[in-house]
């Protein structure tokens, strides 16, 4: 058997919070207990540690340090002083080759660009996973030097603005494969990308041995970034409409984010200090899911949301709203969970209202979601992420060793 390729991810910030690093530092460490050489590549650096568990076997790279502590020194010398002003010239610089409607297109700038494009064609072996379209935009036109290449998609094709979609369709054809979180991204993705090669592997929880919820405390989770696309500005008008049918019950949102002020004025307006909590983000989500009854979430979209089937892994059935893509991907209605109509206030308080008022329904739904959960377990999902990062490379090393005799 051949030796195994290096492993190298390219994050954009990979000491944030995001769903997205957090389920990439799943796929490493499990990689790298498997035996594989795993980099992961951070395009910045706001933070001085990670924020999710890591393997120390897995390395870890920054192409461009923003901490303030990084450029407190002046440097020495005129060669350094030179590259010192280019790099502040390029700095708040717009960037030339990512649309401005990618989300994350505010964090790069001309000076991260330049470094990532650089960086990106060094590589000459091994496989490169990038994590989001900008980044997707950059390898291929940048990472040409022999190294297998494979674009992760975290979030349905629709959801992204019109200049990111026709990017899209430049871009990912040259990748040796697309990676997509659902069923129906696979289908979209391959018709617009007719002979590229795109495959679904969904992102797998840490772990499934959690503690599961007894379903008897008057509880409700739910977690994300503050951001509007996790639709809590939606969540918490629909908690006040069920608040005096059950007023025992309380709402606990985990997670920062930008819209914190404008939530808690939202929780003010509707009277819900005692009943609605703004949690903050914590580092131990696994300990407070266990202690609620059901995770509700309000998304207005998502890719495969990993919090809601964390959730499931402690027996937690789930309210959410039918957005594209993923809930539906994970629920059955009326099975594990209840989905309602996209962005409706009223049908997400009845379908809680549902579950709060009935603890044998918590209870068997919480069981189905358990089951359902084990589908993205560590075990069931990693081993596709071997198979496809091996069989890429042995087309790769079979195909150059073809035009050596040819």
């Amino acid at each position: 058997m051949s030796r195994r390729p290096k492993v190298r991810y390219l994050l954009l910030h990979a000491y944030g919070r995001g769903g997205t690093i957090r389920t990439v530092m799943n796929q490493a460490n499990s990689l790298v207990a498997a035996g594989w050489d795993v980099e992961l590549i951070s395009s910045v650096r706001r933070r001085d540690g990670v924020q999710f568990p890591l393997d120390p076997r897995v390395r870890v790279t920054t192409l461009v340090d923003l901490r303030e502590s990084a450029h407190e020194e002046p440097p020495a010398g005129p060669l350094a002083r030179l590259r010192d002003c280019r790099r502040r010239r390029r700095l708040g610089r717009p960037a030339r080759e990512i649309p401005r409607g990618e989300f994350g297109y505010r964090y790069f700038d001309r000076h991260v660009e330049d470094t990532v494009a650089a960086y990106l064609r060094t590589l000459t072996d091994g496989v490169l996973v990038t994590t989001r379209p900008a980044l997707n935009f950059l390898a291929s036109a940048h990472a040409t030097g022999g190294v297998v290449r494979v674009a992760q998609e975290h979030m349905n094709h629709g959801t992204h603005r019109p200049d990111v979609r026709a990017r899209i369709l430049q871009a990912y054809p040259r990748f040796d494969a697309v990676a997509v979180l659902t069923e129906r991204d696979r289908g979209e993705y391959a018709r617009l990308l007719p002979g590229t090669r795109v495959v679904r592997i969904p992102n797998a929880v840490h772990s499934l041995d959690q503690t599961p919820s007894d379903h008897q405390s008057h509880i409700v989770a739910a977690a994300g970034r503050l951001f509007p696309q996790k639709g809590f500005d939606l969540l918490i008008p629909a908690w006040a409409k069920l608040v005096e049918s059950h007023p025992d019950w309380q709402l606990r949102i985990y997670g920062s984010g930008e819209k914190k002020a404008e939530l808690r004025a939202l929780i003010e307006e509707h009277h819900l200090y005692n009943h609605v909590l703004l949690m903050g983000h914590t580092e131990r989500l696994d300990d407070e899911l266990a202690k609620a009854s059901v995770y509700v979430l309000s998304s207005r979209f998502e890719g495969l949301p990993m919090v809601m089937i964390e959730a499931m892994s402690h027996a937690l059935p789930v309210v959410a709203f039918d957005c594209p893509t993923g809930p539906a991907d994970v629920l059955t209605h009326g099975v594990d969970g209840l989905l309602v109509a996209p962005e409706d206030p009223d049908a997400l308080a009845d379908a809680l209202t549902r579950l709060m008022g009935d603890p044998a329904l918590r209870a068997d739904m919480g069981a189905a979601a358990l089951l359902t959960a084990a589908a993205y377990g560590p075990d069931a999902v990693h081993p596709r992420w071997e198979a496809l990062f091996t069989e890429l490379h042995e087309v790769r090393r079979s195909g150059a060793a073809e035009g050596q005799h040819a």
